[in-house]
């Protein structure tokens, strides 16, 4: 039980910290589907999306960081940024087919300045977790 109100509230972490990427960053917005009420529809948009999210992080992410160990080494871990950004846009490609989604412009301004706000805005909000306590 546990350990399902620790998944729980890392949906809701990333769910905030989406938020936060698109209250900063202009180029992503997160879209609720046009039939549910606004207010719940935007809190259940950004639940699925910060689902999507997590589980993207949890199963693609180890293995584009463990297959790029060396160019990350090189870079001295500044390559941890571009694969942060790739998430964010896998995860958008992949809400796409969704009735809620995710939408990122470009790349580098969009995709990489929000991966930043939102990998901060988790870290911060990480030192809440219950796994943690």
């Amino acid at each position: 039980m546990g350990s399902m109100i620790a998944f729980l509230f890392r949906v809701v972490i990333n769910a905030l910290a989406l938020a936060a990427a698109t209250w900063i960053v202009p180029g992503i917005t997160v879209t609720s589907a046009p039939s549910m009420d606004a207010t719940l529809g935007v809190v259940l948009a950004y639940l699925v999306v910060g689902l999507v999210f997590g589980l993207v992080n949890a199963v693609v992410r180890p293995i584009v960081s463990l297959l790029s160990t060396p160019i990350t080494c090189l870079t001295l871990g500044l390559f941890t940024l571009i694969i942060n950004a790739a998430m964010l846009l896998l995860t958008s490609w992949l809400t796409q087919y969704l009735p809620i989604g995710l939408h990122v412009g470009t790349f580098f301004w969009d995709a990489v300045i929000g991966a930043v706000i939102i990998s901060i805005v988790s870290a911060l909000l990480g030192w809440f977790s219950p796994s943690k306590r």
